[in-house]
């Protein structure tokens, strides 16, 4: 991960802009690793299922910037485990 993308500020940002629309460019989807619930600190809500994956136990109200993690390639931290990649 990219330290200085990594940060409380960071991820402000990813919340102000959640708002905006998903890049067409961006294909794939989770694979359920759980790295983008640890940006910047482990969410309160990650869960670990029997079987190892990772889910949010707050589903169907979770926040906008996780529902579109990640929303745009210069934001995309977790790229060597998300299951997500941009074209």
């Amino acid at each position: 991960m990219t330290d200085n993308k990594n940060t409380w500020l960071a991820k402000t940002k990813r919340t102000f802009t959640a708002v905006l629309p998903v890049s067409k460019r961006r294909k794939g989807e989770c694979v359920n690793c759980g790295a983008c619930c640890k940006l910047p600190n482990v969410c309160p809500f990650m869960k670990l299922s029997p079987d190892g994956k990772v889910f949010c136990s707050i589903y169907p109200i979770r926040p906008l910037n996780c529902r579109k993690y990640p929303r745009t390639e210069s934001e995309f931290i977790t790229q060597e485990t998300c299951g997500y990649r941009f074209e």
